[in-house]
Parts: structure tokens; sequence; C-alpha cells
């Protein structure tokens, strides 16, 4: 039986970060097949109501940059609450070392250059495996750029705009990675944090439209949680 894939993003308001996910939804499907999309909040429909319209088995992506509240606990109280047999809901995209890569092409693209400090800007999380991983993903990225500093947009300390202004005291241009997947609210505050340039979210790449394809089509061979009712 053919397997109901599900694409599951949070959801904004700004007609921007829409337009991207579905952009990102089109753009797996060319790989995949037909992706169903569902957010975890702001939009509709959400996990529980697409999955009681979907008969056979589904494998649900979650299209986040980190496990946080949305990936540990509302997604799957959505699945459980939609009383389908045959769920299985992959990791979250990130960390990953293609997010990595995707951000040093967005920072030379806005003018870094070796030596220049690097703030990584995550929404942040107050779920301790979360920042974890958020740290993990600075660590890849600093792999590749040399200085990379570790910013919240929306939840965590030390914010974005207060480590922007510590570097650039001392008389450095200062480049914001944005580890955001669309635009919104978070990207629009990463603007005004007064840094020599801002990235583009992570967007509809085609390196993070591979790596969302590959985890529909490998779920089998990667950790997951499977609800079996």
């Amino acid at each position: 039986m053919t397997r109901q894939l599900v694409l599951v993003a949070h959801g904004t308001r700004n007609p921007l970060g829409l337009n991207t996910i579905t952009e990102i939804a089109a753009a797996v499907a060319e790989h995949v097949g037909p992706v169903r999309t569902a957010f975890v909040d702001v939009l509709g429909p959400n996990p529980r109501e697409v999955l009681e319209n979907t008969v056979g088995p589904a494998v649900v992506v979650p299209a986040f940059l980190a496990s946080g509240y949305h990936v540990n606990a509302d997604l799957p109280a959505r699945v459980a609450e939609s009383g389908h047999r045959d769920v299985t809901v992959t990791p979250a995209l990130g960390p990953d070392p293609v997010l990595a890569r995707i951000m040093l092409g967005r920072l030379l693209e806005a003018g870094w250059s070796p030596g220049d400090p690097v703030v990584m800007a995550a929404a942040g999380s107050s779920d301790p495996a979360a920042r974890a991983e958020l740290t993990e993903a600075a660590g890849l990225l600093a792999e590749l750029v040399g200085e990379v500093h570790l910013g919240f947009v929306a939840t965590g300390a030390p914010t974005v705009a207060d480590i922007v202004g510590r570097l650039a005291t001392a008389g450095r241009r200062v480049f914001i990675a944005s580890y955001l997947l669309a635009p919104g609210v978070f990207h629009t505050k990463l603007g005004r944090c007064g840094a020599h340039a801002v990235t583009e979210p992570l967007g509809a790449h085609p390196d993070l439209v591979a790596l969302l394809a590959h985890r529909f089509m490998a779920d089998s061979l990667i950790p997951r949680a499977r609800w079996h009712h």
C-alpha cells in the first residue's frame, strides 16, 4: 500500500513564510510523490486533522530545525488523537551538516569573509535537549566558518541582539546566519539587531529539499517513533 507523506511545519501568518513552506513541500513532492502539509500552530490543518483523513501507512516529517516542544510533545499528541493506526514520525530536520553548508553559502552571498564573526540566530527553546541540538548546529557551522556565537531571537539567552552589540562594539563586521526555515516575525527581528548583514532563511534550498526527501524515503533506516493503536 502506498505510504501517505505528511510534512509538518510550525505555521505562520506571514504570507512570505507560508509561501516558503508551500514551495518546500512542492519541491519535496517532485522527489517523493504527493506530500500533504500540516501545521502545529497558527494555521490549519493540524496533523490530527490530516491523519484522520489519511488511509494507509503515513510517514510524518517534522520540518523543524531542532526537537523542542512541538516535535516532542505537540506532534505526538496530535498523532495519538488522530487514531491513525500506522504512523511513522521521523526525527527533526536539524542539526545536520547539510544545514551548516547551506548557512555557509548564505553567508558568502551576504558578503561574509573569513575572520568575520558569525552569530547563528535560532528561534530558541526552553527544552534542554533542543538547546543542545542548537549548540551542536552552531558547532557544525563553526567547523566551516570559524568563530560562531549562538544567539536566540525568541526564547532563551543570550539574545542575538546582545551578542551582535558586544561584537560590534569591538569594531568588527558581524554577520547573522539565520537558522530559521522561512521568513516571518523572527527573521524580521534579525534585521534590527545591528549586524553588518543578515543571511536569508534556509528556505527551499535544493539541499534542504533533498534532506527532507531523504527523511521521507529512509524512514525505515533511521530511529523514529512509531504509533500502533
